[in-house]
């Protein structure tokens, strides 16, 4: 007999959802393990401003596509909740707040993004493994060990420690090699040399990742007028063909402002996560109220910090908007998640994620 899809729910999810819950809450590990070898993109969203969710479930559940719920250390970390206000229990409620209130059954994995550990310091790593404890403990279901700004023997070393955590929790892994920067280009792009050697050392400790996210150009962030998109797709490849062995797909950061015909060329060089952050903060700003926006950019001004820092300064505001506001930025979310994921080539994923996992 086949198993009920919402039986595979990781233990640490079903805690927090409650045995009555029906949201689809999984495993990246086991979503990953389906469609790793398919051709298809994961859209993972960092949503910064909670009313962008609502309208990426409405296109996700009407296209039938598995997505992602994330949140970077510097968004959503300990033990105030980052730039956002939103440390891993209050994002986790409030996904899957939206979640219940919509009906909302489509797989899907809430995922802690960039769990950056900048060195080996014992103290530095040890900051980590709260944030991860803490996500775990709030039902996250993935996990972005990245370690990259650190030498590889370093990296596969604190991707081994933080990564087990993660596996015995039953969660999915992601790990990095070749920072991503917020300046785009950058003379540490990641070399298939680099990719390689980390696979080999971390999978030799008996860890291997879902995703390995590398540096091929792309940037964090919007980008400037007139400036131009780098992201080399060859090497992206080259990369995704010498890791292949260990059935590990690539995590694509940085695609907020990337054309859309190289959206659809992201899936034929082996990505298999798609992470889109700043595209829906730039939604939510379009959507709030006129005078509520102008305070945000005076503020931003005043204090010369960029704007997506004014989210946490400005929430009970931004929570709390008119209902036609919030209808407008959910609107328009939907719109550009439809978009995403025809590009992603993520329709139909869902019933292929189910239908393998209870066969």
């Amino acid at each position: 007999m086949a198993k009920n899809i919402l039986d595979l729910r990781p233990e640490n999810a079903v805690k927090k959802l409650g045995s009555g819950s029906k949201v689809c809450l999984l495993s990246s590990k086991d979503i990953f393990d389906v469609l790793k070898q398919e051709s298809c993109i994961v859209m993972a969203n960092n949503c910064r401003i909670k009313h962008a969710i609502p309208g990426i479930m409405r296109a996700a559940q009407e296209l039938d596509a598995v997505i992602a719920f994330e949140l970077a250390k510097s968004e959503g970390g300990l033990p105030a909740g980052g730039y956002t206000g939103m440390p891993p229990a209050v994002y986790f409620e409030t996904v899957v707040g939206y979640a219940e209130e919509m009906g909302f059954t489509t797989p899907f994995f809430i995922h802690g993004d960039h769990v950056t550990t900048k060195s080996p310091a014992p103290d530095v790593v040890a900051d980590s493994r709260a944030l991860i404890e803490a996500e775990l403990a709030a039902g996250y279901t993935s996990i972005a060990v990245d370690a990259s700004f650190n030498e590889t023997a370093d990296n596969v070393r604190i991707s081994t420690e933080l990564g087990k955590i993660v596996r015995n929790a039953g969660a999915g892994l992601e790990t990095e090699v070749g920072e991503i920067l917020a300046t785009g280009v950058d003379a540490r792009i990641t070399s298939v040399k680099d990719a390689v050697e980390f696979m080999e050392g971390i999978t030799a400790n008996g860890v291997t990742p879902d995703l390995l996210a590398i540096n091929n150009g792309s940037k964090h962030g919007n980008y400037t007028p007139g400036e131009e998109v780098h992201i080399d797709l060859k090497r992206t490849k080259e990369i995704f063909d010498a890791i292949s062995k260990w059935h590990v797909g690539i995590a694509q950061h940085g695609i907020t402002g990337t054309p859309v015909h190289l959206l659809s060329q992201f899936v034929d060089h082996g990505v298999r996560k798609g992470n889109v952050a700043t595209l829906w903060q730039n939604i939510a700003h379009e959507g709030l109220p006129a005078d509520l926006m102008g305070q945000i950019r005076d503020w931003s001004q005043k204090e010369n910090k960029a704007i997506k820092l004014t989210t946490v300064v400005f929430k009970k505001e931004i929570d709390s908007i008119p209902e036609e506001n919030r209808k407008k930025i959910a609107d328009m979310a939907y719109e550009a998640a439809k978009d995403f994921l025809t590009n992603f080539r993520a329709r139909g994923t869902a019933t292929k994620v189910i239908e393998a996992l209870t066969r």
